[in-house]
């Protein structure tokens, strides 16, 4: 089984963005939660991305792997960053977080591959159209 990151990148965005027409007052709160949460402050948003991507891999989530290994990057993250964030998340999420630790090398992979979108990173907002 294998996942196409910057594919399922943009897909959850597009229909991020369906679901912002059909409901625009939730996603409009879940976007305003997200800059807020992600905007520089006692942490720059990069530290944050990788805390992010670490709780995704706990949680099980490859959604928030490729969203988040993207904003990462995106951020100013370093390929040794992600490494060290992965690792953190399968010390604390054990077993199941090495096997999501392994699809987020995964993902890396695929984004440093591709370098399309990367550099252009969004700006840490969520598309509401």
């Amino acid at each position: 089984m294998s996942i196409d990151y910057p594919a399922h990148n943009k897909e959850l965005r597009e229909l991020m963005g369906k679901f912002g027409k059909a409901n625009p007052a939730t996603m409009a709160g879940f976007a305003g939660l997200h800059k807020a949460a992600s905007k520089p402050g006692a942490l720059d948003t990069r530290t944050k991305e990788l805390m992010a991507l670490a709780i995704g891999i706990c949680v099980r989530c490859n959604g928030c792997i490729a969203f988040h290994i993207h904003d990462a990057l995106g951020a100013g993250a370093t390929r040794e960053e992600v490494l060290e964030t992965i690792g953190v998340a399968v010390l604390m999420g054990g077993g199941p977080s090495m096997v999501y630790g392994v699809e987020a090398l995964e993902a890396l992979e695929q984004f440093e591959a591709e370098e399309v979108g990367v550099v252009e990173s969004h700006s840490s907002e969520v598309n509401v159209k």
